[in-house]
């Protein structure tokens, strides 16, 4: 998944996705200079998530 989709799937703004993936340990690799994330890897980085 692109940062756009993981936004998409997130629901949040493009930007937000850059600033936290980080510290949030959103599961992206660099492939060249862009971040890619496998579906899969998102769900569970989502379900190990607190709710607010």
């Amino acid at each position: 998944m692109t940062v756009d989709d993981v936004a998409q799937y997130l629901r949040t703004p493009k930007s937000w996705v850059y600033e936290n993936w980080r510290r949030e340990q959103i599961p992206f690799r660099k492939v060249g200079q862009a971040l890619r994330c496998r579906h899969e890897d998102l769900e569970k980085w989502f379900d190990t998530q607190e709710a607010n």
